[in-house]
């Protein structure tokens, strides 16, 4: 905390009140804003902890119905029937504003080209295997778009967090102590104005006072 380089006026301080009145407006605007940020940041945090444990559970039951298939085919079939892509992938990115972060929604755009192989050369086990990944790579596209959520937030709570420090640890104590600095200064202004007041009125008096006294001796002489 320190004094502002100000002049001690009450003009300089009738400004700096303004100031102080805006910096705890704009403190509690963003104190407000911090406190909703957190909230969403935590909300999202939870909804990718229970969205990971799927993707984890989800990978695990991909991962066993493929070696169920595996062991079931013959090496050649199955790199036969995995050599041809069934499908085109295409990902749409867009954003939302939440308290001014930019949140990002993807979507995953699937166009099927039909199955690749035949279905006398394969198993129905292979199939299941295909359908559980395609099922994994959806909830990783979502599961990538809450944790890029959780990331910009985090970015945009901790420049708030400063914004906040700065106007609650440093501005907002500088504007108070400058005022109160100025305060004192006009304070001793006025009672050194208000002491050379009272003397100039005593000298006056005595003036007076000494002026009727030389009246009145001459007057008796």
């Amino acid at each position: 905390m320190a004094v502002k380089n100000v002049t001690a006026t009450r003009m300089t301080m009738l400004g700096l009140k303004k100031q102080a009145t805006s910096a705890k407006r704009g403190h509690k605007l963003l104190k407000d804003k911090q406190d909703g940020l957190m909230q969403e940041f935590l909300a999202i945090v939870r909804q990718a902890k229970s969205l990971r444990e799927q993707v984890e559970a989800a990978i695990r039951e991909a991962n066993t119905s493929f070696l169920e298939a595996q062991a079931l085919l013959p090496k050649s079939y199955l790199e036969n029937a995995l050599s041809v892509p069934m499908q085109t992938l295409s990902l749409e990115v867009k954003t939302k504003n939440v308290m001014s972060v930019r949140i990002p929604i993807f979507s995953l755009k699937t166009e099927k080209h039909g199955i690749g192989y035949g279905f006398f050369q394969t198993r129905a086990e292979l199939d299941i295997a295909i359908q559980k990944f395609s099922h994994v790579f959806e909830l990783l596209i979502k599961l990538a778009e809450i944790e890029k959520s959780a990331e910009n937030l985090s970015v945009e709570i901790e420049q708030t967090r400063r914004r906040v420090n700065a106007l609650e640890h440093r501005l907002i104590p500088d504007l108070e102590d400058t005022l109160k600095f100025i305060k004192m200064k006009l304070g001793e202004a006025e009672r050194s104005v208000i002491v050379q007041t009272m003397a100039i009125k005593a000298m006056i008096e005595r003036n007076e006072a000494r002026q009727r006294r030389e009246k009145l001796e001459k007057a008796s002489s």
